[in-house]
C-alpha cells in the first residue's frame, strides 16, 4: 500500500481499519494488522497496543518487534486520559472503556521530533481504531458466549440428573472452578430462620460445611441486597472475612459472588468463586457465573423436592410394610415365610394358590416390601372383575378417543407398575382372550395403549394368585398351557385357617387388639370355651371370616370377656353340635344322611369349587363325584 504523508487521508484509513476489523474474528490478530496500516499510512516507525498488568505493561499488539518504549509517558496518559507527546512518541488512550493505550513513535531520531500528530488527530485517530476493534471483539465475546452457553447447557443437564443434594452441591463447585479458571467454588445454603449461611463443600472444615452469619463478608452481602459482588487484587479487600480465611487455612485474593434463586426468583443462598488463576474475574466470568447460578437454582430446588419426594416414599413404603404381616407359628407358615425370603428379591414368575381368604394379597404385598422394588408402586387388579372389553384398557391403558367413554388418555395398570409390582388376583377368571394377551405383555415387556401405536415399555414384576386349580383349567381347555407355565415357575400354597392350628387363636387376638383400639375400648379377654369354638371351626371363610368377627366383636361384644355363645350370631347355629340327625333313623341311613349333609356344607362354604371341596375332604375330585352319586346327590354334568 502507498504511505500517504501528513495531512493524512484519514478517511481511506478508516475504511482500511473497518475492512481489516471485519476480517478477523478475533482482537490481536486485528490489533497487529492495525498497527500495520497506521505505520503506513502515517509514515510511522513504531506503532502498538498496551495495557498495564500486574504493575507493568503489557504490548499485545505491536507492528515490528519492539524497542524500549517510554513507560512514563503510558502511565500519564493513563492517568490523565488524554492524548500525551514526548519527543518522537505520542501516546493516547483507547476510549474510557479499557486501559489499551496506542503508542506510537513518529519517523525520524530518537530524540527529535518527527512529522507529529496533533492531540485532536490523535484522539480522533483513537477513536477510529476504537470503533474498528469492537467488531473483532464483539465477534469475539460472542463466541466464547456460545461456547460458554453450550458448557452450560451440558452441565445444566448433567445437574438435572442428579438426585442427591450433596453430590450436586460437589459437581456445581468442581464446575464452575473450572469454567471460570479459578480456585475453589462453595455453594451458600441460607437458613434464614437460624440466621445461618451454610457452605458446601468446604474443604479443610469437619464434614465438608461451612456453617457462618448471614451477615458476614461478600456473601452476607449478597444474599441480603440479592446483587452481585465482585472482589479485585486492587479494590475491596476489606470486604473479605478473613476469620474464614483464617478457619479454613486458604488466602482469599479475589471474590465473585452471585445470588442463587429458585424458579420463582426467591433467594436460595449464594454461588461464589475464590481467586481467579490469572488476575481479576473479568465481566464474562460474572456473565457465565450468573447463568451458571440460574441453572444451578432450578436444579437445586428440584433435587431438593426429589429427595423429599423420595423420602417420603421411603416413609409410606416403610408404613406400608410394617402393616404386612404374616401372622401365624404353624409349621406350614414358618415354611412359607422361608420360601418368601427366598424368592422375594428376584424376578421369578410366581403363582400364589389358596382359597378365598386365606391372604393372598397380602403374601403378595409381602413378596414386593421385601424386595428392591419396595419404593416403587404396588398395584393390585381383581380379574374376575374386569369383563372383556374393560381388559385391555385396564391392563394397557388407552388413549383418548380410542372408545365412546375415552375422554382422556389414560395410563394402564402395567404402565402404573412399571418398576414395581403387579399382582393379578384371580388369574383364572381371565377369558382366553385375556390370557393370550397378557401373556404377549409378559413375553415382549410391553404394552400398547388401545387406540395407541406407540409401543410402551414396562418393567413390573407381575405375581398372579387364584382359587381354582389351573392344571385342571389347563387339562380342560380353560386355561392357556403357555401361560400357565409362564406364571408358576415358583408356586406358594397357602392353607385354609383351619389346617393351622393355633395360628387361629394368634389371629384372633391380632385382630381383635386392632379392633378394639380402632373402638377406643380395651381389648376384650377370650374364654377358654370361646378360643375352643374358634380352634375347631372349619372356617369355610379362612381369614377373611374370622376377621370379619373379630371386627363385629371388638364393636358389639358388651362384656369384657367373650364367652362361646358370643360366636353363635356369626358361627353356624348346628357348628360342632349333635342331635341334627332323627334318632329312628337307622345307622346306615344316618350314616348316609350326615355324609350328605357334611358334602353339601362343604359345597356351599366352598362356593361350588369342586376341586377344593375334594382337597378339603382328603378325596380326589372323581372319587367325589362317585360317592356323590352312591349317595343319590345331584351331580353337575
Amino acid at each position: 500500500m502507498t504511505k500517504k504523508n501528513t495531512p493524512w487521508d484519514h478517511s481511506q484509513l478508516g475504511v482500511d481499519l473497518l475492512l481489516a476489523a471485519q476480517s478477523h474474528v478475533d482482537s490481536v490478530p486485528f490489533l497487529i494488522e492495525a498497527t500495520h496500516l497506521l505505520c503506513d499510512h502515517l509514515d510511522l516507525k513504531y506503532a502498538a497496543v498496551a495495557e498495564p498488568r500486574d504493575g507493568r505493561w503489557i504490548v499485545s499488539a505491536e507492528n515490528s518487534p519492539g524497542e524500549n518504549f517510554p513507560t512514563q509517558l503510558l502511565g500519564e496518559s493513563l492517568d490523565t486520559g488524554e492524548p500525551q507527546t514526548a519527543g518522537p512518541w505520542s501516546a493516547v488512550p483507547l476510549g474510557s472503556e479499557t486501559q489499551e493505550i496506542l503508542l506510537l513513535q513518529h519517523a525520524g531520531q530518537d530524540n527529535t521530533p518527527g512529522t507529529s500528530l496533533t492531540h485532536e488527530q490523535l484522539s480522533f485517530l483513537a477513536n477510529i481504531l476504537a470503533a474498528a476493534l469492537k467488531l473483532p471483539r464483539t465477534v469475539q465475546r460472542h463466541g466464547r458466549r456460545i461456547r460458554r452457553l453450550e458448557a452450560i447447557l451440558e452441565i445444566a443437564a448433567s445437574w438435572n440428573q442428579q438426585r442427591e443434594t450433596e453430590t450436586l452441591l460437589v459437581e456445581m463447585a468442581e464446575t464452575s472452578t473450572r469454567l471460570l479458571d479459578a480456585e475453589r467454588a462453595s455453594i451458600f445454603l441460607w437458613d434464614q430462620p437460624n440466621g445461618l449461611l451454610v457452605g458446601r463443600p468446604a474443604l479443610g472444615i469437619e464434614e465438608d460445611e461451612l456453617r457462618i452469619p448471614d451477615t458476614a463478608g461478600v456473601v452476607g452481602q449478597v444474599v441480603h441486597t440479592g446483587e452481585l459482588r465482585r472482589v479485585d487484587q486492587e479494590s475491596g479487600q476489606s470486604e473479605i472475612d478473613r476469620q474464614v480465611d483464617q478457619q479454613l487455612g486458604f488466602e482469599t485474593r479475589t471474590v465473585l459472588c452471585v445470588p442463587l434463586r429458585d424458579s420463582s426468583g426467591e433467594i436460595l443462598g449464594a454461588f461464589e468463586v475464590l481467586n481467579k488463576r490469572a488476575g481479576n474475574f473479568t465481566q464474562d466470568d460474572t456473565e457465565g457465573l450468573t447463568e451458571l447460578a440460574a441453572h444451578a437454582g432450578v436444579a437445586l430446588e428440584n433435587t431438593r423436592e426429589l429427595e423429599q419426594l423420595t423420602t417420603s416414599r421411603h416413609q409410606i413404603a416403610d408404613e406400608a410394610a410394617q402393616r404386612v404381616q404374616l401372622i401365624g407359628n404353624s409349621p406350614v407358615m414358618e415354611a412359607l415365610r422361608s420360601t418368601i425370603g427366598r424368592v422375594a428379591n428376584t424376578d421369578l414368575a410366581i403363582l400364589i394358590l389358596g382359597e378365598n381368604g386365606t391372604g393372598k394379597e397380602v403374601v403378595s404385598q409381602m413378596i414386593h416390601y421385601m424386595s428392591s422394588r419396595h419404593d416403587e408402586p404396588f398395584i393390585a387388579v381383581n380379574c374376575a372383575a374386569l369383563t372383556e372389553t374393560l381388559l385391555e384398557s385396564e391392563l394397557f391403558g388407552h388413549e383418548k378417543g380410542a372408545f365412546t367413554d375415552a375422554h382422556d388418555s389414560r395410563a394402564g395398570k402395567f404402565e402404573l407398575a412399571s418398576g414395581g409390582t403387579l399382582f393379578l388376583d384371580e388369574i383364572g377368571d381371565l377369558s382366553l382372550a385375556g390370557q393370550a394377551k397378557l401373556l404377549r405383555v409378559l413375553e415382549e415387556k410391553v404394552v400398547v395403549r388401545v387406540g395407541g401405536s406407540q409401543p410402551i415399555h414396562t418393567n413390573a414384576r407381575v405375581l398372579a394368585a387364584t382359587n381354582q386349580n389351573l392344571r385342571e383349567m389347563v387339562a380342560e381347555k380353560q386355561f392357556r398351557e403357555d401361560l400357565f407355565f409362564r406364571l408358576n415357575v415358583v408356586i406358594l400354597q397357602l392353607p385354609p385357617l383351619w389346617e393351622r392350628g393355633d395360628d387361629v387363636l394368634l389371629l384372633a387376638e391380632h385382630f381383635l387388639s386392632d379392633f378394639s383400639t380402632k373402638a377406643r375400648r380395651r381389648r376384650p379377654r377370650l374364654s377358654a370355651a370361646a378360643r375352643k369354638q374358634l380352634r375347631e371351626h372349619n372356617w369355610p371363610g379362612n381369614i377373611r371370616e374370622l376377621r370379619n368377627l373379630m371386627e363385629r366383636l371388638a364393636y358389639l361384644a358388651e362384656s369384657e370377656t367373650i364367652e362361646a355363645h358370643d360366636l353363635d350370631f356369626i358361627l353356624p347355629a348346628d357348628q360342632g353340635k349333635t342331635g341334627s340327625i332323627p334318632l329312628e333313623m337307622s345307622l346306615s341311613d344316618a350314616t348316609n344322611q350326615f355324609q350328605v349333609e357334611y358334602i353339601e356344607r362343604h359345597i356351599k362354604t366352598g362356593t361350588g369349587n369342586m376341586s377344593n371341596v375334594a382337597r378339603r375332604l382328603d378325596m380326589h375330585r372323581s372319587n367325589l363325584y362317585r360317592k356323590m352319586r352312591q349317595l343319590g346327590m345331584h351331580v353337575e354334568p
